[in-house]
């Protein structure tokens, strides 16, 4: 089977590249090999090439800039999803698109279903849930999938970014107020090789998935939620029993309020629930703290 990842350079795409590499005829795109912003490059370089899976994990992920590169950010997450969803039609390819929590205003309080209603606040929200429905109208066989505060080995996160300023700073701090739950990029590998393996099979395995069931929109993250204090206390945690050296052990506390310099409203509440995916592939994803310490352990105990 040929696979083919665009934005290979960032988390999720790097991980995929890493994990699948070995087991499928795979090749992938940075941003500066194809941007998505050209829609006449990512015509012309798609459409010559060959693939039975396109994967894309490229966006515009900066919420407040693209509350002011409003026409850029529409292109990227919302115009050229459907075009890729178009050249795969072509070649009766399977799409796989990656998308976003922020898709949820976050008023409910209850872990959200693919099928709840989508209603974003941000304009990254809005083009993350255009680019998913342009996908979708074209093939609703193809798969979008939700994560939520994806963190890996391949690109500084927010628990990267905390590790750091904890190394360098007597005194650190995060939001307490907001909430959802960290998805490690080594378990979406894992979740989506379930896929591949059975659509590459195109029958079902005793313990795989359904292939013609897994289309639309799915939600996958790590079990449980938590606000970024402990999302980031939890690391620190993990980091201290791993013998890591810091300076601060204690996560401060910040509100949502507290940040000013923010353009863009974020979702106080976007847990999503996995339910789905759990009785599609007969297990359920490992606890957020597992996955977490399990990334500390591997990236973060010889440094």
């Amino acid at each position: 089977m040929k696979i083919l990842i665009l934005g290979a350079g960032g988390r999720v795409g790097a991980a995929l590249l890493r994990a699948y590499r070995e087991k499928y005829d795979i090749a992938g795109f940075n941003h500066s090999q194809l941007d998505l912003a050209s829609l006449d490059d990512v015509r012309r370089n798609l459409s010559s090439m060959n693939f039975d899976v396109l994967i894309n994990t490229a966006g515009f992920t900066n919420v407040d800039a693209c509350e002011t590169e409003r026409d850029r950010a529409f292109l990227i997450n919302a115009e050229a999803p459907g075009v890729l969803a178009e050249i795969c039609g072509a070649k009766d390819a399977k799409l796989i698109h990656f998308s976003t929590d922020y898709v949820f205003d976050g008023e409910q309080r209850s872990p959200y279903r693919e099928e709840d209603q989508a209603k974003p606040i941000s304009f990254y929200g809005e083009s993350k849930l255009a680019g998913e429905k342009n996908v979708l109208a074209v093939d609703d066989r193809h798969l979008v999938v939700r994560v939520s505060w994806v963190f890996g080995p391949d690109r500084p996160s927010f628990i990267d970014a905390m590790i750091k300023r904890a190394q360098e700073n007597e005194k650190v701090d995060a939001i307490a107020d907001k909430f959802s739950t960290p998805t490690y990029t080594q378990d979406i590998a894992e979740m989506l090789g379930r896929f591949l393996d059975d659509w590459s099979r195109r029958a079902l395995a005793p313990d795989g998935l359904e292939a013609a069931r897994f289309q639309g929109v799915l939600h996958f993250s790590n079990a449980g939620k938590c606000s970024w204090q402990e999302y980031a206390q939890w690391a620190l945690d993990c980091c201290e029993r791993a013998g890591v050296s810091l300076k601060a052990r204690e996560v401060g506390t910040l509100k949502l309020n507290d940040m000013k310099n923010w353009i863009a409203r974020r979702p106080v509440y976007s847990v999503l629930s996995t339910t789905k995916y759990s009785q599609l592939a007969g297990t359920s994803p490992r606890a957020w703290r597992d996955a977490v310490a399990d990334y500390i352990t591997r990236f973060y105990s010889k440094k």
